[in-house]
């Protein structure tokens, strides 16, 4: 019978709730050129994507300057961090799901399409570095979710096969990412959703299904 021997977290969305910090950090420097994505945009299209495809979009469907792309993908990372620094802080709810997790004897890792400075960041303030085997961000793959690379090659650097992890994924691209890895699924729908117990019992169902 194959166990569950690792656990894959999504970032923004399942152990951060920083969905809001990207959308006002791209338009705020969006909107110093007289763009701006709307909320309703962001969580429809734009929500799981990486900047670059964000602003490749704008280029396609709204004309924005190519031009503009490096400035204004560094911008947005200048004011992402500016929104971690004073907002991203440590919860218990998945501090203790890790730290239990990890004394279990489980593998963990995150695969997020930000980039790579946001992720170390992020899971340094919310101190979660210490849980996790590997990070990788968009700047670790050739293509961002929902290509199934980054899943591919967390599996891979944890020396697992896709069906000995379960993923936790929040929205539309990360899960087609996780499905297309061939790695189990569990989907949330905010960062409260990401509790020990519920991994527990996800993990379980997931071993039946094995079974």
């Amino acid at each position: 019978m194959t166990k569950i021997k690792a656990v894959i977290f999504d970032m923004d969305g399942v152990l951060i709730d920083a969905k809001d910090w990207h959308y006002e950090a791209l338009n705020r420097a969006l909107s110093l050129f007289g763009y701006e994505i709307s909320r309703y945009e962001h969580l429809v299209t734009y929500d799981g994507l990486p900047t670059s495809r964000k602003l490749e979009m704008l280029s396609l469907e709204r004309g924005l300057p190519r031009a503009l792309h490096r400035f204004l993908n560094e911008l947005k990372q200048v004011y992402t961090m500016e929104i971690v620094h004073a907002k991203c802080k440590p919860t218990f709810l998945h501090e203790f799901a890790l730290s239990r997790l990890k004394a279990d004897g489980y593998k963990l890792a995150v695969a997020s399409n930000a980039v790579r400075n946001s992720v170390v960041t992020m899971m340094d303030k919310a101190n979660l570095t210490n849980y996790l085997e590997i990070m990788l961000s968009n700047q670790d793959v050739g293509k961002s979710k929902p290509d199934p690379e980054i899943y591919t090659t967390a599996i891979a650097r944890l020396g697992m096969t896709p069906r000995e992890c379960l993923v936790i994924e929040d929205n539309e691209n990360g899960i087609a990412a996780a499905r297309a890895a061939g790695a189990h699924l569990m989907v949330v729908q905010t960062t409260h959703d990401v509790s020990y117990q519920r991994i527990m019992e996800n993990i379980q169902r997931c071993e039946g299904e094995i079974a």
